[in-house]
């Protein structure tokens, strides 16, 4: 600690300011103090500063770090509230321009040349300067126009500082504080550590550019900018520049006659296409990081935040949907608990009464009338009551759909998003049921059968000495070996059953799901599914009829 005392003492003067104004506002004082006046050195107004613009000023006032932590907090509605993501997401990564020789130098050391040989041109002021770069206009060798994004010099020292000090007071916290404990503060210490580190080193960002770029080439409707790695570093960032309209720009968009509604709806269908699609997609599509061109082409920039969604998140959001749509709470309270990394098991009971009583809220309503983004809140507000919380990658798909949601509303007042995502959805419940996956849950049970059955004697060891006290426990393991074959076997016709149970009951689901594609499919899926269950239940009565026999035998 010895080693970061002035910023750790930094920090505390900070927050002591802050958090004076905080508790004002808790007791409800807000109008009786004018901490609003400017004498904690905030801008005076008229009005009093709310709870959540306390946090913001303190987060602006400790820099780089600090402000990044704020950006990242408001992309996560299953940790904070609407208010406090609304308020977080206005700061700004602002931060005082880097001298230009500073720039200069620091091209020339990545390049290994200086920047009339590296660039045609190159404009010693900045286009922004941000809290860990800032961007340069230029042109390139070939004469085309370009954006070089430098990193700051010292910046990487500086957050690997603050990381630390952050990490250890959510150490401190989770142990002092049990609401710090319940809702992994560690955890979301060390996540963004992660992110931030990964923000740093522009050659992330690059690959990001690139593997966005190869995703969209068959859509006409999208530019991606290309990497320049001729002049790219993990501290130099070089990317074709892309002009347009900001897509918030109504008035510009309407004055070069773009249609507006359908810009909504191709916007909305680039989202679903990189959730559902690709898997991959960009995670801070705000209005600043979209830009209509004049053809009416949309242009992504800014990929230092991409999200992620892979089989098993996709599986597990995918089970999620279905409980929803067949209005099962029971399934639906499985399926949110099984898709919390929170290390604090809720109360069932009470989760299912919410679930039950949102089901309830929207059922006989069709899609196309129900507002996503309240939907998702909705969900969100159970999630934060039972201190749940999502995967980093789940809470960043659900806060994209929701920000394109408001882009496509304000672009035009009656677009409905749930009528492009909507099918979407619904392939995305029936690939459930695709014999690939199926197949997969089948392998994947096997293995979990095989190593229940051989971990059961360690397992018994292990209970066997835990017993301490009052009870007095002895086993005959020699006498357990044969009871324990016999409950693996025993197991192995159960996983059997449910599984050959599970192809019969998913060929129905798959019916009702999607019969557009049950009639493709039927011949084949068909086959697979009698063929499947009637093997496994063929191996279930004949290990029953064994195991009869071997009990009938004398011993």
């Amino acid at each position: 600690m010895s080693r970061h005392r002035a910023r750790y003492r930094e920090i505390a003067d900070v927050l002591s300011r802050h958090g004076m104004g905080y508790l004002v506002g808790i007791a409800g004082l807000e109008r009786h103090v004018p901490f609003h006046r400017g004498l904690l050195g905030h801008l005076p107004r008229d009005a009093p500063y709310t709870r959540p613009e306390h946090v913001r000023l303190a987060l602006e006032e400790l820099g780089a770090t600090f402000v990044k932590l704020g950006q990242v907090l408001s992309t996560r509605p299953d940790v904070l509230g609407p208010a406090y993501q609304a308020e977080l997401a206005t700061l700004q990564d602002a931060a005082p321009p880097v001298p230009a020789d500073e720039i200069l130098r620091t091209i020339a050391d990545e390049l290994g040349a200086g920047v009339t040989d590296a660039f045609a041109d190159f404009d010693p002021r900045p286009l922004a300067a941000a809290s860990i770069g800032q961007a340069h206009a230029a042109t390139a060798r070939d004469g085309s126009e370009v954006v070089v994004k430098v990193r700051r010099p010292g910046v990487v020292e500086q957050v690997e500082e603050d990381l630390e000090i952050l990490q250890n007071l959510a150490a401190r916290a989770a142990q002092r504080w049990r609401a710090a404990a319940e809702h992994d503060i560690v955890g979301l210490a060390d996540e963004f550590a992660q992110t931030l580190r990964a923000e740093l080193d522009y050659l992330r960002e690059a690959r990001n550019a690139e593997r966005f770029a190869r995703n969209l080439a068959g859509d006409p409707d999208v530019v991606v900018p290309r990497v320049r790695w001729e002049t790219t570093t993990s501290r130099v960032l070089t990317l074709d520049r892309v002009r347009g309209i900001k897509v918030s720009d109504v008035a510009a968009l309407e004055a070069a006659g773009i249609d507006r509604r359908s810009l909504a709806e191709r916007a909305t269908r680039l989202t679903a296409k990189m959730v559902f699609e690709d898997g991959f997609f960009h995670a801070d599509p705000h209005p600043g990081n979209l830009f209509i061109q004049a053809d009416g082409r949309i242009a992504l920039i800014d990929f230092g935040m991409a999200g992620e969604v892979d089989d098993r998140l996709r599986e597990s959001l995918a089970g999620l949907l279905a409980a929803l749509a067949r209005q099962d709470a029971d399934r639906a309270t499985t399926a949110v608990i099984g898709l919390s990394v929170a290390p604090t098991v809720p109360d069932r009971r009470r989760l299912r009464a919410d679930l039950a009583a949102l089901i309830a809220r929207y059922a006989g309503r069709a899609l196309g009338e129900i507002r996503l983004a309240a939907a998702i809140d909705d969900v969100l507000g159970i999630v934060r009551r039972h201190r749940l919380r999502l995967p980093r990658q789940l809470a960043l798909m659900l806060r994209m759909v929701v920000m394109n949601e408001g882009v496509a509303t304000r672009l035009d007042p009656g677009f409905r998003p749930t009528d492009v995502l909507g099918p979407y959805a619904r392939q995305l419940m029936a690939r459930r049921l695709e014999p690939a996956v199926l197949a997969r849950h089948l392998a994947q049970a096997g293995l979990d059968a095989a190593d229940l059955g051989a971990d059961l004697p360690a397992l018994l060891h292990r209970l066997a000495g835990l017993v301490d006290g009052g009870v007095d426990l002895r086993l005959d393991l020699d006498a357990v070996e044969p009871l324990l074959a016999r409950a693996e076997r025993v197991g192995e016709r159960i996983a059997a059953a449910v599984l050959a149970g599970a192809f019969i009951t998913g060929l129905a689901q798959l019916m009702a799901v999607d019969p557009g594609r049950w009639r493709a499919w039927r011949g084949p899926m068909f086959g697979v599914g009698i063929g499947a269950a009637g093997a496994l239940g063929a191996y279930v009565g004949w290990t029953g009829r064994r195991d009869a026999r071997m009990r009938r035998l004398p011993s």
